[in-house]
């Protein structure tokens, strides 16, 4: 009971304190009071609002950038779809046009032309088709009516080229110019040139000459070019004369050849 004593003094005390407040406040005796807070405190308030803007402007932008960062990883990954799409069907166009071209060449009514890209040049061209594709060795590999060489390896997605500039390469074959027509054997020697060899005398060969295929392979049409010549050598004493042969073209600059499949 002690002890309450004071608590209640207390209590009544500030009941006191609130009605003097109240009645102050009712004759307006307490609007100084209240106008030197709010000066006092408007400030604070104020720089709290600025802060809690700040705040909320800085968490925006984070939000936005976050989003936008969001939304151009998709675009770059939508404008790459789009690139690749774009550069399958650049390329599919381009293989049209060339067998469109090449079809000018050799009849796709008697040859089945497999169109292949080149993927690499050594001794041997080697393309991106292969067994998966019916390609077979043995099968020869043309541009427009240019010979390039004859399958001789192959796997299921590539195969190996022997090129005319192989050692290893034989073909009987003809020259035609103005002056006349000659035959013999084309081979292969490492270089860019070919050796027209086995050339009768009496035949008629100048430089200038386009080389064509003979086509008693059995595999390889008559007809196709098999170079041009650069060069005639002739020696008195041998039985045949013989002509040095350049390509026509180089095959760096092939993006697409074609085999003649079977039909």
């Amino acid at each position: 009971m002690i002890k309450a004593i004071p608590n209640l003094k207390l209590f009544l005390l500030l009941i006191f304190l609130s009605l003097v407040i109240f009645l102050a406040d009712s004759v307006h005796f307490m609007d100084f009071f209240k106008r030197g807070a709010f000066y006092l405190t408007n400030p604070i308030s104020f720089g709290l609002y600025s802060t809690n803007q700040q705040i909320k402007r800085q968490f925006n932008f984070i939000f936005e950038a976050r989003r936008a960062a969001r939304e151009n990883k998709a675009l770059k990954e939508q404008m790459g779809d789009l690139l690749s799409e774009n550069a399958g069907l650049r390329k599919k166009l381009a293989e049209t046009e060339a067998l469109v071209a090449q079809e000018q060449y050799l009849d796709p009514r008697i040859y089945n032309l497999i169109p292949a890209r080149p993927i690499g040049l050594s001794r041997n061209l080697r393309i991106d088709k292969g067994e998966s594709s019916n390609i077979k060795i043995g099968q020869v590999v043309v541009f427009k009516d240019n010979f390039i060489g004859k399958v001789i390896e192959i796997s299921a997605q590539a195969a190996n080229v022997r090129l005319l500039s192989d050692p290893d390469s034989k073909v009987a074959a003809f020259s035609q110019g103005l002056s006349g027509k000659a035959r013999g054997v084309l081979s292969g020697q490492f270089g860019t040139d070919f050796l027209f060899d086995k050339i009768l005398h009496e035949e008629q060969i100048k430089a200038g000459d386009l080389v064509y295929s003979e086509g008693t392979e059995g595999y390889l049409p008559r007809g196709l070019i098999l170079g041009k010549v650069k060069e005639v050598m002739e020696r008195e004493n041998e039985i045949f004369k013989q002509a040095k042969v350049e390509p026509v073209f180089s095959l760096r600059d092939l993006d697409l050849v074609f085999v003649i499949g079977e039909s």
